[in-house]
């Protein structure tokens, strides 16, 4: 195994390489290994489907479980692996910089911190409390011996405010407060996503798998995007067979669906490895 600062290394060269890289989102160790055998380079933990594995809500996990989440998935294989550490787990600067010096000890390679607040009444921080937060986890990975990859997210797509000034405002400012990636969750268009790239100057994610919204990584890759990932969706990908699976069952009273289901020396031999 990579100790932490060689995946660290090479996790901060796929931002710094030509072109454009997915980054997965496994939602247990399962999906990790097997994510890890089909080539990709990096993963990254997603809140919502280890909630959904552990039978819970979105933004319902303790900070003690989202970490302990990061750590089974870098023990999971070789890859370098980035967090969905959600808000910080409160709304104070110092509670952020202790999940992340929490998380650092995790192994991970890198972590996000959101900007969002969960209130329905006021979903995104106030834009200079919300930098105070992006400048507390920075302050935390500078002083690492290590390039961990800081990524600071804007919600405003994600809570119903589609603000595109507010928006490259937020980045902008997330970027002069120490990120070393920027991330809008949400942007849907083409002109969008170019007019967030070329607003700022560190690695861009974007993410995919929303509703109608089909670019290709090549595609991507021409508007300057560096790092694409897919939140929760593989998990609901999944979960989607199998309520199909026992709808059918429930239903009907047939089996059809196992006519699809992956072949089960095919899945015992990719864990062999």
């Amino acid at each position: 195994m990579r100790t932490q600062a060689e995946q660290v290394i090479a996790f901060q060269a796929l931002h710094e390489r030509a072109g454009a890289f997915i980054i997965p989102n496994p939602y247990d160790v399962g999906t990790a290994r097997l994510l890890a055998h089909l080539g990709f380079e990096a993963l990254a933990t997603t809140s919502a489907g280890c909630a959904f594995a552990l039978g819970q809500r979105d933004y319902t996990l303790t900070r003690e479980q989202v970490l302990a989440h990061a750590r089974e998935i870098v023990a999971a294989t070789d890859l370098p692996v980035s967090a969905d550490l959600e808000g910080g787990f409160g709304d104070d600067p110092k509670t952020v910089a202790e999940t992340f010096r929490q998380a650092v000890a995790t192994g991970l390679a890198g972590g996000s911190i959101e900007d969002s607040t969960g209130r329905q009444d006021n979903p995104i921080y106030e834009r200079q409390v919300a930098v105070e937060r992006v400048r507390a986890a920075a302050e935390v990975v500078k002083a690492l011996p290590f390039p961990f990859m800081l990524t600071a997210r804007c919600e405003n797509y994600l809570v119903g405010k589609p603000d595109l000034k507010d928006t490259i405002a937020r980045l902008q400012a997330y970027q002069e407060a120490g990120a070393q990636v920027l991330y809008a969750p949400g942007l849907r268009t083409k002109q969008d996503i170019t007019a967030v790239v070329t607003s700022v100057d560190r690695p861009v994610n974007v993410l995919m798998a929303l509703p109608d919204v089909h670019f290709t990584l090549a595609e991507l890759a021409e508007l300057g995007v560096k790092r694409v990932s897919v939140g929760s969706a593989l998990s609901r990908a999944a979960l989607g067979a199998f309520l199909r699976a026992a709808r059918e069952m429930n239903q009907q009273g047939t089996f059809t669906f196992a006519d699809e289901a992956v072949p089960y020396a095919e899945i015992s031999a990719m864990f062999e490895a």
